[in-house]
């Protein structure tokens, strides 16, 4: 059964939305604080954290920092913060989607889904998606893609990707010199774009770009083209 932590300080809305996932056939837990839940999170990783960002203890951002340094499993942000900023912080920080506060439970059932198909995989064979190739199959020098667990290393160092900067970076090394606009990285890079904008696509690039400059400093892997989207520039052989 998919396992479901659900991260919420008040009891009320923990309680009615434990009652809708059960309902829809998940496995629950409940975490009333940030610290707690983290702990929880890294040492057996669920199919998908619900997590608030008010909490006691340690707040949702910082759980989210932290738990990403040790899992990629799916994530979702509730909030009553709508402003851009912490949008886009949370993104950055390898959230997967966000659910603004107050939200209807059916709405919030029907987002885990969306997560949890999106990132168990798109169908194999579809444009980008995981699988499509074998292991390694087609990526650039240096770069090397683990199509079903979700790994990338350059030159040999692991780049720690969440899964949104996974997709798009298997979408644009396997089509350098490609121009992708920011629209079809959306449809490329993921099999459902429930609450997710162009705008986020410049947050997750930022992010990857940041990860391979760590791995190879001596390279920009990837090229803005303004005013149209992005491409992957492979190093030119000396």
């Amino acid at each position: 059964m998919t396992r479901i932590a659900i991260v919420e300080d008040e009891a009320d809305i923990a309680s009615v939305v434990q009652d809708y996932l059960r309902h829809a056939g998940y496995e629950t837990t409940h975490f009333s604080d940030g610290r707690s839940a983290l702990e929880a999170i890294v040492a057996a990783p669920p199919d998908l954290t619900l997590l608030d960002v008010m909490l006691p203890r340690m707040d949702g951002i910082e759980v989210l920092r932290r738990a990403r340094e040790h899992t990629a499993h799916p994530i979702i942000m509730l909030t009553a913060r709508i402003e851009e900023v912490d949008r886009l912080l949370g993104l950055e920080l390898g959230a997967d989607d966000y659910v603004c506060k107050p939200f209807s439970p059916r709405e919030l059932v029907a987002r885990v889904r969306a997560v949890l198909r999106r990132t168990a995989g798109p169908a194999s064979g579809s444009p980008g998606a995981p699988g499509s190739a074998a292991d390694g199959a087609g990526d650039a020098p240096g770069l090397v893609l683990d199509d079903v667990h979700w790994r990338a290393s350059l030159e040999g160092t692991p780049l720690n990707l969440t899964r949104r900067e996974f997709g798009l970076l298997q979408v644009l090394s396997r089509h350098p010199g490609r121009i992708f606009s920011r629209a079809r990285l959306l449809e490329l890079a993921y099999d459902d774009t429930v609450d997710v904008t162009e705008r986020a696509i410049d947050s997750h690039v930022k992010n990857l770009r940041r990860k391979l400059g760590a791995a190879a400093p001596e390279h920009d892997w990837i090229r803005s083209v303004y005013g149209v989207g992005f491409a992957w520039e492979a190093p030119v052989p000396a």
